[in-house]
């Protein structure tokens, strides 16, 4: 007896061959509506080169030169050689880095702290953040001349009066070359904090409150929540607000300006305080040559730190 035979399985139809994507011409561009759409955008980059990259490109210019803005004279390198030869410089770097680890250490971290505090806060949550927003709203100027008259170094001044309360000697705050950067610090910390609470309060609004709950069934307390949930969860906008804080005392300016002058002794004098002494500070018109190639310097150090920052950052959240 024989089998019946299998009918034979039917082939499979040959792959399709791939698509061939049509020709782009400048007609095809121009039937597609691409002259429509350049004429669109062509204001927007115009006013984006005016006003942003044309003051770049006439700032690398300047640096080249050796003008007080009425008289111009090319020196090519000569002004970036004569600044970084100039020990005031260095130490107006080493003053500047001193300001933005003092606060990076006491100004990153407390307004997480007290966002995460007015989160776990059931009632008058948007006055305590209106509370923590009102120095953003005080004018920077008004501020550093408010608190300018808090570090009055008399035993009658505001902070030396609260210190005597306690036993505490009157401090000298901005006269002391020791006091004066961690002062001014204080009250920069204090003016900026408000707009990073009010970020931090709205990205934890992101956070699923089920990884609290699941953490509360754990066992977890308050700080164990923060450290396996809040940080966790906000690690994105904390890489933002590192940089951008990095970013920000790296161009401090109003606070030594006004507090010290960059003084005592030059203990407070910052890199942008260095280049407005280099172009300002001369009665006879300063050389804003030299401090430009300052400028252009500061610049270039951001922008590589910058791009470090966000390689790394992008390494780290992608493991």
């Amino acid at each position: 007896m024989t089998l019946p035979e299998r009918p034979a399985a039917a082939s499979a139809p040959p792959p399709a061959a791939p698509r061939r994507r049509p020709r782009r011409t400048p007609l095809t561009w121009l039937r597609g509506g691409g002259l429509t759409n350049l004429l669109f955008v062509l204001p927007m980059l115009f006013v984006f080169f005016f006003f942003s990259w044309s003051p770049i490109v006439q700032s690398v210019v300047m640096s080249l030169q050796k003008t007080n803005l009425i008289v111009s004279e090319w020196v090519g390198l000569d002004n970036y050689a004569t600044v970084l030869s100039d020990p005031e410089l260095g130490r107006a770097v080493v003053n500047t880095v001193y300001f933005a680890l003092l606060a990076l250490l006491f100004g990153f971290p407390l307004p997480l702290f007290m966002a995460v505090l007015m989160s776990e806060v059931k009632r008058g949550k948007g006055l305590y953040s209106a509370l923590a927003y009102l120095p953003v709203v005080i004018p920077p100027v008004v501020a550093v001349l408010l608190w300018k008259f808090f570090y009055d170094a008399s035993p009658n001044g505001v902070f030396n009066t609260v210190l005597g309360w306690v036993g505490i000697a009157p401090q000298p705050w901005l006269s002391s070359a020791v006091q004066a950067m961690p002062s001014l610090v204080l009250e920069a910390t204090w003016a900026g904090a408000g707009g990073s609470i009010i970020i931090y309060l709205a990205a934890l609004l992101s956070v699923p409150p089920e990884l609290y709950d699941a953490a509360e069934v754990d066992g977890a307390g308050i700080w164990r929540k923060v450290w396996h949930v809040t940080l966790p969860q906000l690690r994105g906008i904390l890489f933002i607000m590192l940089i951008l804080q990095v970013i920000a005392t790296a161009q401090v300016f109003l606070e030594p300006f006004l507090f010290t002058g960059g003084g005592p002794a030059g203990a407070t004098k910052t890199v942008l305080l260095y280049i407005y002494d280099k172009a300002f500070r001369n009665s006879l018109g300063g050389d804003y040559g030299e401090a430009t190639a300052v400028s252009v310097l500061l610049a270039v150090v951001l922008a590589i730190l910058s791009w470090l920052y966000f390689r790394l950052t992008n390494r780290w959240s992608t493991t």
